[in-house]
């Protein structure tokens, strides 16, 4: 197997973006997998290197990277010392992003005798599941999409805030129970998910995808509701759904992740998301 580690290519705000790609180097075309992380999450989070692997050993280039204003920096790409950039992000930053690493995949002189351009496809989870959607609306390069625990709506989860006080105060915070770090959204979140709003319509967007589409939730999810998956599924024709009982928003998965083998819930949603992307 070959693996490209932090590898450095430029975000759509001029900020660095870190990738990492996992592939077998046999000179075969094979689909392309673009994974994209959640909230508070980064590539090398939990399981995520694993399931890499995985995803090459089934014949996938599988590629993962950090959103460039995710918290953390290429020095350090597992922790949250950039927590201005954390403020700094928004929806509209991680969409491009996403485009970003979709054009370096395919245009990459590394990649381009191991990849099939004609079968990129995507995975994202959690809030990486609506820019996941989002792009696959707006990409038609883009072929089928899996989503693991997906929101299904960024314009009503951003008013749910005290917007009052987030514009006069210029910052919320959100608290990062792992870390323990207060972790600043500042109020151009707010203000650009407004503006964009059209171009950040999730259930808008899956309703008027024609690609196939996987949408995996665990009904005991605790951080998006099932609901989500019910919306986006009732959205979108060309859609199926996955809802795995009583797994949770990261299916058993815990950061840092030190075993060998999947956890049963984790294990359920990556083997129907390969054999997906496999059909």
């Amino acid at each position: 197997m070959n693996v490209l580690r932090n590898l450095i290519i430029t975000g759509s705000a001029e900020k660095n973006i870190l990738l990492d790609v996992f592939y077998k180097q046999n000179g075969i075309k094979k689909p392309i997998v673009i994974f994209s992380h959640g909230f508070k999450g980064f590539k090398d989070w939990g399981h995520f290197n694993l399931l890499a692997e995985k995803f090459a050993e089934q014949n996938f280039v599988f590629v993962k990277f950090n959103f460039s204003y995710n918290g953390t920096t290429t020095e350090h790409p597992t922790e949250f010392t950039n927590l201005e950039a954390f403020g700094n992000n928004n929806y509209s930053i991680e969409l491009d992003d996403l485009g970003k690493v979709i054009d370096w995949t395919l245009n990459s002189p590394l990649l381009s005798s191991e990849i099939n351009p004609k079968q990129l496809y995507l995975l994202g989870h959690s809030r990486g599941g609506g820019i996941t959607i989002l792009k696959a609306y707006e990409d038609k390069r883009v072929k089928k999409i899996v989503t693991w625990a997906a929101v299904a709506d960024f314009i009503n989860r951003i008013k749910n805030n005290d917007v009052k006080d987030w514009k006069k105060n210029g910052v919320i915070y959100s608290m990062n129970a792992r870390t323990n770090q207060q972790m600043p959204l500042y109020y151009q979140l707010y203000e650009n998910t407004l503006v964009n709003a059209e171009r950040l319509n999730i259930t808008k967007a899956a309703k008027k995808l024609s690609i196939q589409f996987l949408l995996i939730h665990g009904t005991s999810d605790e951080a998006v509701s099932v609901e989500d998956a019910k919306l986006l599924y009732n959205n979108c024709v060309t859609s199926q759904v996955l809802l795995i009982e009583g797994a949770g928003h990261t299916f058993g998965v815990k950061h840092p992740f030190e075993d060998i083998v999947f956890p049963p819930h984790a294990e359920s949603a990556i083997n129907k998301t390969i054999a997906f992307f496999g059909e």
